[in-house]
């Protein structure tokens, strides 16, 4: 007693590159304490000007990172097969 196959599980590409999405506006802020915590792991202690400028950057690159993300989540959710939006 076989049991028949199961079909493959499937998700629409748009929903599944939207929970993407998701889940890296999700981990943004662990990235960032991450990469404001960095200078202090340095063992060889840089100049202070440079972490300044290190933590400016990241700074910054963690501000466009979020509005791309936001940019890309705020747009209209893709529809079902039967014409509902999820």
């Amino acid at each position: 007693m076989s049991q028949p196959p199961r079909p493959p599980v499937f998700l629409a590409r748009e929903t599944y590159r939207r929970r993407r999405l998701m889940d890296a506006a999700r981990l943004l802020p662990f990235l960032g304490v991450f990469a404001f915590a960095l200078p202090v792991l340095w063992f060889n202690s840089p100049a202070t000007s440079g972490a300044k400028i290190y933590l400016f950057v990241a700074w910054l690159a963690l501000i466009v990172m979020t509005g791309v993300l936001a940019a890309r989540l705020n747009r209209e959710p893709p529809e079902d097969e039967d014409g509902g939006s999820r």
